[in-house]
């Protein structure tokens, strides 16, 4: 008798309805997890236990005969044994392994953005009509020199390399490995489309991107994965991956299962083997240390291109920040506790780093107030959600925002949380040719580019009902904030007065 009980109930719940079901297989033959199986007699057995709930089968099913429900499971209630944390319990006894999530958390921590309301202008400052008036929502990323000089009307002073965007949103950081092939080009296809950048992770860059290179940023992290000259020549941004938001602290680890024939030939490391980034950068342990791989980057490009350094937001955020200006970073990215990630561990993913909203102040803070915020530009990420959230985040501090999850809902993500299985059904987070063949960055990178196209139409008209033409006069303009259902400690840290001050 096997007394090894699977005390883990199913998630969820497939509900056929039998008269609209045809039997046409299309369900069991597009279900990487194999939650719907074809019988011998033609009708198709749903294993509730597979199930993720990536509404694949719900989307292509012709008929709209399947449903996805919560599986009915009633735990006693109990205000610290919650369902959740006694699950956790019983999956980690079964396996013996730390739990393993993605896209980041959950959890009902306060969302700051929701908190915070724009201003409008009406009278004494009227606002600004954008489909009538010059709206400018370009914005260089740059270290700014702190004067010019002019000999003869012409300015003399050696400016650092600029790059412009025509958009204040980018594409975050997501590695071939991670994410496939397909969806990487995707948002390389759609950063040239609108004039912004995508990011490519720590994953080194893939040969059939090089015809998007001017648009992208490549990432030099602690495992050095497919970094030589000619893969920083080919950046528009070279940028060092401290931590991430997701995982402060923690490196990275791509399964060896994940690392075919391609990803083995981009990350060069051999196929088969787990990619793993130590947490630590073994040559950084100190800002003299950053300062040094900083430099030596510039050297190798010819100081050409600007170096940034992405950092995770925790509590001493902003002292780390002076740290990174000091030492000759152009650009400063800052990932707040709610980024997504492919793999992270539940406990640090829910448990470690701050509120991208609070750092971002304090960042910016911190910088004016040592009279070092022209010499860098400032990136967050960190869940940004839709454009009234870029148009806060600036006000707050940000040159730029990057966008990851938002960006791969648009190319069909369910957010079923199970990147690190590798079986994504909608050919993102996998390398499974017969699941990578789904995603056709042909199409889907119109729809990437048109929600920046829709959400910078939207940063124009808030702008415009502030009275404000210019992201640039945007930037760290907190008087048009204002804080609702926040402490005082919350409103000093965001620098913003409560509403109806």
């Amino acid at each position: 008798m096997d007394y090894n009980i699977n005390l883990l109930p199913p998630k969820f719940l497939i509900q056929r309805d039998k008269d609209r079901c045809i039997k046409c297989g299309a369900c069991a033959r597009q279900c990487a997890n194999e939650a719907h199986v074809i019988q011998l007699d033609g009708s198709i057995k749903a294993i509730d236990e597979r199930c993720v709930d990536c509404m694949r089968c719900v989307s292509i099913c012709p008929t709209r005969a399947i449903r996805i429900e919560e599986y009915p499971v009633k735990f006693r209630e109990s205000a610290n044994w919650t369902e959740e944390a006694i699950l956790e319990v019983y999956k980690q006894a079964e396996t013996g392994g730390v739990l393993l999530s993605a896209m980041g958390n959950p959890k009902p921590f306060p969302v700051y953005w929701d908190k915070m309301l724009l201003n409008a202008s009406q009278v004494t400052n009227p606002s600004i009509d954008p489909l009538r008036e010059p709206m400018v929502t370009t914005l260089m990323l740059c270290r700014k020199p702190a004067r010019l000089e002019l000999v003869d009307g012409k300015v003399v002073t050696e400016i650092p390399p600029q790059v412009k965007l025509n958009v204040p949103i980018m594409f975050s950081a997501m590695s071939f490995g991670s994410i496939s092939l397909n969806a990487q080009k995707s948002l390389a296809m759609a950063a040239e489309e609108v004039g912004t950048l995508f990011n490519t992770g720590e994953g080194g860059m893939h040969r059939e991107l090089y015809p998007y290179q001017d648009h992208a940023v490549v990432q030099v992290a602690s495992g050095r994965f497919g970094v030589y000259k000619e893969y920083l020549e080919r950046a528009k941004i070279i940028e060092i991956k401290i931590g991430q938001g997701a995982k402060p602290g923690i490196g990275g680890h791509l399964p060896g299962e994940k690392v075919d024939s391609e990803v083995s030939q981009t990350r060069m490391i051999p196929e088969g083997a787990d990619a793993i980034s130590p947490a630590p950068h073994h040559d950084i342990y100190s800002i003299e240390d950053l300062r040094q791989l900083i430099y030596s980057i510039k050297e190798v490009t010819d100081y050409k291109k600007p170096v940034s350094v992405k950092i995770a937001a925790v509590h001493n955020s902003a002292a780390i920040a002076s740290g990174i200006a000091r030492a000759g970073a152009d650009i400063i990215v800052v990932d707040g506790f709610r980024g997504g990630t492919g793999a992270a561990p539940t406990r640090i993913r829910d448990n470690v780093g701050i509120p991208i909203e609070l750092a971002l102040a304090s960042i910016d803070q911190r910088l004016r107030d040592e009279g070092l915020r022209n010499t860098v530009s400032l990136v967050v990420a960190g869940s940004l959600r839709n454009s009234a959230d870029v148009v806060k985040a600036i006000a707050l501090g940000a040159d730029a925002v990057y966008i990851a999850t938002a960006a791969l809902l648009t190319l069909g993500c369910h957010l079923c949380r199970t990147c690190n299985t590798g079986k994504c059904n909608w050919g993102i987070a996998t390398q499974k040719p017969e699941l990578t063949k789904r995603l056709i960055p042909e199409v889907m990178y119109k729809r990437a580019a048109n929600l920046l196209r829709a959400w910078n139409h939207e940063i124009q008209e808030m702008m415009g009902g502030m009275g404000i033409n210019s992201i640039e006069s945007l930037r760290g303009n907190r008087a048009m904030l204002r804080g609702v259902g926040l402490t005082q400690k919350e409103l000093e840290i965001l620098g913003i007065a409560h509403a109806g001050e």
